[in-house]
């Protein structure tokens, strides 16, 4: 079950224009054999009938948690996560979600114990290295957050390499190395071709670093689909479209900013003609 915070394209210092990075916890494992199975049968997988009372209650808890956490009911899903510990206090989980929460409440310390008490408890939790680089980066702490999305990406098997991919390339952009988040950003658009917000962050990058022709090639595919097209997206494809040179390219998407966003703060750059800002 995935929780996505928006809140870090503020962060970014107007560096990256639009990011959502998926901030993950889940509230049960893949499935496991049964231990104690006969020799020579083949072993059962654990379902939900097969879950102790306690495992039941850090479950619901936690499905609770993360429905508040994606809804920034920040309090709410805080006293989920509290429970769910007060029922078991080894649940890596809970201390994942709980340091999304607490950063998300503005409360550095309490956060980065958080992430660490989850790794303490399963030092192979992907999900936990993401989030927890993730908070790095949002403290200015570059490096350590690029261990941790390191780490994350060098487990055997990791499903979320795309989403990390997209996180550091993020997160070394906002540090100013634009060769470095261009190279990783490629990687996660590679790994996830789909994915809209790798292929603007792409973008941004390409046009910070003048490569003018390619930042158009992927700002152009998602201003092409109207459910995700947005005053961010056209006004970084009117400023490629400016330093190519191309009047009349500038022209159409100033009327599509001026008809669909009208109050933005794009719209009002447009206007004034404040590409380069």
């Amino acid at each position: 079950m995935n929780a996505v915070d928006r809140a870090w394209r503020a962060a970014a210092g107007g560096l990256v224009a639009w990011l959502v990075v998926g901030c993950t916890t889940t509230t049960t494992g893949s499935l496991q054999p049964l231990a104690a199975a006969p020799s020579g049968e083949r072993k059962d997988i654990v379902t939900t009938s097969d879950e102790t009372n306690v495992e039941k209650r850090v479950r619901l808890h936690m499905e609770l948690a993360l429905a508040y956490f994606g809804q920034r009911q920040y309090t709410s899903s805080l006293d989920e996560v509290k429970q769910a510990l007060a029922a078991d206090p080894n649940s890596g989980q809970a201390y994942n979600l709980r340091g999304l929460i607490y950063a998300s409440l503005n409360d550095p310390a309490l956060a980065e114990d958080s992430f660490r008490r989850a790794l303490q408890i399963d030092p192979r939790d992907g999900d936990a290295m993401q989030n927890y680089g993730y908070f790095l980066c949002q403290q200015k702490r570059y490096p350590d957050a690029d261990a941790q999305f390191e780490q994350a990406l060098a487990l055997p098997k990791y499903q979320s390499r795309a989403r990390t991919l997209l996180t550091q390339g993020v997160c070394q952009a906002v540090a100013g190395r634009l060769p470095d988040a261009e190279q990783t950003l490629t990687q996660a658009y590679q790994a996830d071709p789909a994915n809209p917000a790798t292929l603007v962050n792409l973008a941004e990058v390409l046009y910070r670093r003048g490569a003018y022709d390619r930042a158009r090639d992927y700002i152009d595919r998602v201003n092409a689909l109207p459910a995700i097209a947005n005053a961010q997206t056209l006004w970084l494809a009117a400023r490629v479209e400016n330093r190519l040179g191309h009047t009349g390219a500038v022209q159409d998407l100033g009327r599509r900013l001026g008809t669909g966003y009208a109050s933005s703060p794009e719209w009002a750059k447009f206007q004034r003609g404040a590409f380069d800002e």
